[in-house]
């Protein structure tokens, strides 16, 4: 049983089981509030699905690609949840969940990820398709483009303001269970930092 955490665009934060499924599933879809909601959605997940901590085996993060600042809520909120509970933290990037849930529910072939990057730009993950247990096949991206320059422009492309929680825990557990490799521990920012170096102390002239 996971508890997985996503803040690559909305808050969504849910319980899932192998066997079970998605036990339980709570989403905040404002993208400013992320801080302020992120413990109030984990409780009421855990107290939705009526599960103890203990019962946990593992936590799950979104990796992004999202901003900074958003994503780096969630990932934080994973990996000190993690550490409290004396689990281990499982990396998925965020799309993968998007595009699961897509395939999930009947969709067939090639599809484009599409999450907003801010900026007036947009992150993007194309997809081949799903394999023989459902999980999608990822053909290129994640990336960062103008909305007038993402790619695979022949691809039916999928646009959302959230990344359900509830996929992205589904697919560590069906990676878990058929022993497949996990993703990185790696935040998917996809853009420089803001902040540059010093290049040193500046002259002080009277």
């Amino acid at each position: 049983m996971l508890l997985a955490i996503d803040t690559s665009a909305g808050t969504s934060v849910a319980v899932v089981d192998l066997d079970a499924g998605v036990i339980s599933e709570v989403i905040e879809t404002d993208t400013m509030r992320h801080a302020e909601v992120i413990g109030t959605l984990i409780d009421e997940a855990l107290r939705v699905a009526g599960v103890e901590v203990r019962a946990l085996s593992g936590v799950v993060a979104g990796m992004g690609p999202g901003p900074f600042t958003g994503l780096r809520v969630g990932i934080a909120a994973a990996k000190a949840f993690a550490i409290g509970a004396g689990k281990p933290l499982v990396p998925v990037v965020s799309h993968d969940a998007v595009a699961y849930d897509q395939y999930a529910a009947g969709a067939t072939g090639p599809l484009l990820v599409v999450t907003d990057a801010r900026r007036r730009e947009r992150y993007w993950t194309a997809y081949a398709g799903a394999d023989d247990l459902g999980l999608p096949i990822r053909l290129d991206g994640p990336g960062l483009a103008k909305p007038d320059e993402l790619p695979h422009p022949e691809v039916p492309r999928i646009e959302t303001d959230v990344v359900p929680a509830g996929r992205l825990g589904m697919l560590a557990e069906l990676r878990y269970a058929n022993r497949l490799p996990m993703d990185a521990d790696d935040a998917l920012y996809l853009r420089s930092p803001d902040v540059t170096l010093s290049a040193g102390p500046k002259r002080v002239t009277a």
